[in-house]
């Protein structure tokens, strides 16, 4: 049973008329007759009956359609929002801290000021859960800030970002090789982009660092780097930038070494591209450029 049969069938309900009823929707008499037979055999019953060229609704096709023609007309609405207004729905989205909490907010209010029939289900979780969750089609689009390879996942590139090294120490020198700041890091957890960047770029050396902490939250970070010159990070540009400018933080230029990144938009490659989704990418895009 399908939305086109019932609207032949409601149709010639009201004119048993084939001849004028095919003319009316331009199609063929043979294909309206077509379909009130599949109609009828999906149904195992005769809807109408055959008199002459008319088909005239018997007792059983007033008796569907008293019992759902109302249903009809509230499938015919809820098709017609969509032909309206094609840009509603739900949109489940995860980005990693560093984008979360920095950059995507203010995205993610003027999107849904925009659109106000859309609803974005976020969440705000490291980049590996990120990927498996993508993996496992659990989400929708993911916002990362880690590089990777996988033949089910579409990576975009969305801006280049930069690790930097900081702490609240004014009297730590500016420029340093890596290995000659003595003072305590306080990290990132395990599957954090930051952190698997910085211990990817610096190989061997993380081994003589004094990895105190390990933390999930950036604002506990900062709050321990402000509070205690012995300590230091290592984290995006664009989370420090208040305390930069304040001078209460203080980036250590490495020697011989940067961090510098990108962030990325994922999804799966199997994920339908309706356009609502193709919309929220395009924004995301613009918004990042």
């Amino acid at each position: 049973m399908t939305l086109k049969e019932l609207n032949f069938f409601y149709k010639l309900s009201e004119n048993p008329q084939v001849t004028q009823v095919a003319n009316e929707l331009n199609i063929s008499q043979s294909a309206i007759s077509l379909a009130i037979k599949s109609l009828e055999n999906s149904l195992n019953e005769q809807l109408f009956d055959r008199i002459g060229k008319k088909l005239i609704l018997n007792e059983k096709g007033k008796y569907f359609k008293e019992k759902t023609f109302p249903h009809y007309l509230k499938l015919i609405d809820t098709q017609n929002i969509f032909l309206e207004n094609r840009l509603v729905g739900n949109i489940k989205v995860a980005s990693s801290k560093t984008i979360s909490n920095y950059i995507m907010p203010n995205i993610y209010f003027d999107f849904l000021t925009k659109y106000k029939d859309v609803k974005l289900d976020i969440l705000t979780i490291n980049s590996s859960k990120i990927l498996a969750l993508i993996l496992k089609s659990k989400l929708d689009i993911g916002l990362i800030e880690v590089n990777f390879e996988n033949s089910n996942i579409i990576k975009e590139k969305l801006c280049d970002d930069e690790l930097i090294v900081v702490t609240s120490d004014k009297k730590q020198e500016k420029t340093a090789f890596i290995d000659s700041i003595k003072k305590k890091w306080i990290l990132r957890e395990i599957g954090s982009g930051t952190r698997e960047i910085f211990i990817n770029k610096i190989g061997a050396i993380s081994e003589d660092l004094d990895i105190f902490m390990q933390l999930q939250d950036f604002e506990e970070i900062k709050t321990i780097i402000l509070n205690n010159s012995n300590t230091v990070t290592a984290i995006s540009k664009v989370a420090v930038k208040k305390e930069l400018e304040e001078e209460k933080l203080f980036q250590i230029k490495l020697k011989n070494l940067d961090f510098k990144r990108e962030f990325y938009v994922i999804y799966h490659k199997k994920k339908s591209k309706n356009l609502l989704f193709e919309t929220f990418i395009e924004f995301l895009k613009n918004r990042f450029h």
